[in-house]
């Protein structure tokens, strides 16, 4: 054990857990390393890092590692031990999912065929099968020798099975057995959703989806959903996993009043810290039920969660990858191996907030304000109790959908109050008028706002309560959600001193007002009052990047930034060039050994730092950056020229014609419609893509914007057509990666292959998207270019930090 090792102790407790003996609030996203190309695994967990996250989850898949009895593999991407270190080095801790049985849409659950053929009594403490898991689980330890918390590596937990419900003692067995192979991890997890009966060795943690393709494709509005939109003391979600359980083992769960459900109870264990491991970062679809969850669906179910009193932050997905294929071909979930929906058998790309390509998409944005947060305050918010409000009765059912929502988290001193307008659009709430709380701390009630505001439908926000900016100077309340403060040093030419900027984020369409606790004195653009003991400030301009309110109190002096919303979507915090900044950006960064690296699909965007850096450079003759332009009073900003970066265009408005569609199947345990597997008649689209389109860029994406059912990628390779992207559409655009595939497609090109949407199949897609005539149509085909360009210090800047 390394001599550090008490004071980087990782520790559950009744409320929470605790790092370096202080309250510690995790935030987790799922990525899959055997489903993503090893030369990418780098820039997804830079990309995660980057959005706030602080650790990884991955699944271990059995069918990847042992595709055959004692036959094991674990180089190429299944590399778990250099996964686990490259997430070392970008700071993330490990989760490790390690089965044996995981589910996530693969094929058996994750189970080798082989396995399945022998017919075992599986997921149980069947002697025969548990002596094949302890090989597989002793493989995988093996792989994690000197990675874990223990021994200074980043591996703090590990996760026995998934979606177990009825089997305490083989998942208390399975860490039995994990243990006894060598693994070492201050965490140990199991799914608590469904009822499970979770045994006291392992901690439950829980899910949450805004939509599930699990669904009937008859279920218009999941029972599910509109739990997941308001906050509630129910944890449990009696639905994710049902309809393999109704399947596989002939329970159903009906949905009731109390939450509660016929065969199974919900668990809700308020004696243990409220943990998640499966906050819906997107949505799969099915080939019956293809939902569109929308980054503000994800971003609002995740906020909810907080308000609810979650503890630990959990997506999954976080990044979307791609179905491996295996001795049996796509290791997909899908009829022909039992299961009750087929999905894709390529993508997996979840509609993450990365995705599959690498995509970074709004919800990267938006969830990373939240994760700012988080990373700030998020000890403090860890260690207040929850008080749920407006809009739930104490079962967490939904009395009136016009009912203000509303909780609070509080520890007695402080604390912040959350509201929420938002639904999806399937059944929006209405805006509420008037709002004012009066929330009871210790020593005083704080009314809040000081005077009656009103919310537009459509949002949620977490409002500051008594927050400490500076010596002598509180924050007693505001209208605008803390997002993180950085100390910013005095330059020449300007007469403030070093000083902390606290970042706010204003929401649109609800005033800033600023109430200080005693007599503060404010410059900027504000207006101010005094009441009761207060100052108030309304503030006068748009928020912005450039409105900043300097604040002086009896002891202490702060500025306060407030931004609109879209400046806060572009708003990181990143270790660059030895020391944390602000980075506003328009195309995706991360941090790289010091470096800021941008990810760009646009010829030009801009960057600006706070504090600023003496210069930046670009690492690539292709990319060329201005010098420095001081924007107001904060921001050093360059403006970045990547000629090469941008979409080309190479079809549009085509309306192919399949000549023989085959008919609607069903299949499957629960006789749902199955995924067409003849495309012989099929419509077959070939595009021819210029050499100079595919060449001189980090990564090419063929965006596909269409409508119709399924669609198929083929490139020829090694003499035969290969199927590398399939979709079922569902009304975002389809993106494939040309980047493997440059040699192939130059020589000769693309085939899609279409079948024509036809109404009277029965799938299922969202109604903003549903509302289209049977057939096929291809709006446009481009190849977007994608640039990386790393930003780094002249070698002549003398040092920043």
């Amino acid at each position: 054990m390394h001599a550090d090792a008490l004071t980087r102790e990782i520790r559950v407790t009744r409320r929470h857990l605790e790092r370096d003996g202080q309250p510690w609030f995790p935030v987790t996203g799922e990525v899959h390393y055997a489903r993503i190309p090893r030369e990418r695994w780098s820039e997804v967990l830079g990309h995660a890092r980057a959005g706030g996250l602080d650790s990884v989850a991955t699944y271990v898949f059995w069918q990847a590692h042992e595709p055959g009895p004692g036959n094991f593999c674990w180089d190429g991407n299944l590399d778990l031990r250099a996964f686990v270190e490259l997430a070392g080095t970008h700071g993330l801790d490990v989760v490790v999912r390690m089965g044996p049985w995981a589910h996530g849409e693969a094929r058996h659950g994750g189970f080798p065929d082989w396995l399945v053929e022998r017919g075992l009594d599986t997921r149980t403490n069947d002697p025969a099968y548990l002596e094949l898991v302890r090989a597989f689980f002793g493989q995988t330890v093996a792989q994690l020798t000197g990675l874990t918390h223990a021994e200074g590596g980043p591996v703090i937990g590990a996760q026995m099975e998934n979606e177990l419900y009825d089997q305490p003692e083989h998942l208390a067995a399975l860490r039995r057995i994990a243990e006894e192979a060598g693994l070492r991890v201050p965490v140990w997890t199991a799914t608590g959703w469904g009822g499970a009966q979770v045994p006291p060795t392992l901690l439950p943690v829980y899910s949450a989806y805004a939509d599930g393709f699990w669904e009937d494709a008859e279920t218009e509005w999941p029972a599910f959903s509109p739990v997941h939109f308001r906050y509630s003391t129910v944890r449990d979600d009696l639905s994710v996993g049902a309809d393999l359980r109704e399947s596989l083992d002939g329970i159903v769960l009906e949905h009731s009043g109390d939450g509660a459900g016929d065969g199974v109870a919900p668990t809700d264990d308020d004696a243990l810290p409220y943990a998640t491991c499966e906050l819906g970062g997107g949505m799969h679809v099915a080939y019956h039920r293809r939902p569109l969850v929308t980054p503000q669906d994800v971003a609002a179910l995740a906020l909810a969660k907080i308000g609810s009193g979650s503890v630990w932050q959990g997506y999954y997905m976080y990044a979307g990858g791609t179905q491996r294929t295996g001795p049996h071909g796509t290791e997909q979930e899908s009829h022909a191996t039992g299961y009750p929906n087929d999905v894709p058998t390529r993508t997996y790309d979840f509609g993450a907030p990365v995705g599959e390509h690498g995509q970074v998409r709004l919800h990267h944005h938006l969830l990373r304000r939240q994760h700012l947060w988080l990373q700030h305050d998020g000890a403090g918010l860890s260690a207040m109790t929850t008080t749920v409000g407006g809009g739930s009765d104490d079962s967490g059912v939904v009395d009136d959908q016009g009912d203000l929502r509303w909780s609070v988290r509080s520890d007695g001193c402080r604390g912040y109050v959350f509201l929420t307008t938002y639904q999806p659009a399937r059944r929006p709430l209405p805006p509420q008028p008037g709002v004012q709380l009066a929330v009871a701390l210790d020593d005083a009630t704080v009314t809040v706002p000081s005077r009656p505001v009103d919310l537009p439908a459509g949002v949620s926000v977490a409002w500051p309560v008594r927050y400490p900016l500076a010596d002598g100077l509180v924050l007693r309340s505001a209208t605008a959600q803390l997002l993180t403060r950085i100390a910013v040093d005095g330059t020449a030419g300007d007469d403030r001193p070093d000083r902390e900027v606290v970042v706010l984020v204003a929401t649109d369409g609800v005033r800033v007002e600023l109430v200080l606790e005693g007599d503060v004195a404010a410059n900027g653009p504000v207006t101010a009052r005094r009441e009761a003991g207060t100052t108030v400030l309304d503030l006068t301009a748009a928020p912005g990047t450039d409105t900043v309110v300097g604040l002086r109190g009896s002891s202490g002096e702060v500025d306060v930034l407030v931004l609109d919303e879209a400046s806060a979507n572009r708003l990181y915090r990143l270790d660059v060039l030895g020391r944390d900044r602000l980075v506003l950006s328009d195309a995706p960064v991360l941090s790289l050994d010091g470096a800021l690296v941008t990810h760009t699909d646009a010829p030009a965007t801009t960057v600006s730092l706070l504090p600023a850096p003496p210069s930046l450079t670009a690492s690539t003759d292709a990319a060329a950056v201005t010098t420095a332009q001081r924007e107001g009073a904060l921001w050093s900003t360059w403006t970045l020229s990547v000629p090469g970066a941008g979409p080309h265009r190479v079809a549009t408005g085509l309306h192919p014609t399949a000549p023989a569609p085959p008919g609607a199947t069903t299949g499957g345990p629960m006789d749902r419609l199955s995924a067409p597997t003849d495309f012989s008649g099929a419509a077959r689209v070939h595009l021819d893509v210029p050499a100079d389109a595919l060449d001189g860029v980090d990564r090419v994406l063929l965006r596909v914007s269409w409508t119709g059912d399924v669609g198929r990628a083929l490139v020829h390779h090694d003499g035969r057509e290969e199927v590398v992207s399939d979709h079922f559409w569902h009304g975002r655009d389809w993106d494939v990666d040309l980047t493997p595939w440059r040699d192939d497609v130059v020589r000769d090109g693309v085939t899609l292959v279409l079948l024509p949407w036809r109404r009277d199949t029965g799938v299922w897609v969202d109604p903003s998207v549903r509302d289209l005539p049977d057939g096929i149509a291809v709006a446009a085909v481009d190849v977007v270019r994608v640039a990386r360009v790393r930003l780094a210090a002249a070698t002549d800047d003398p040092p920043t930090a």
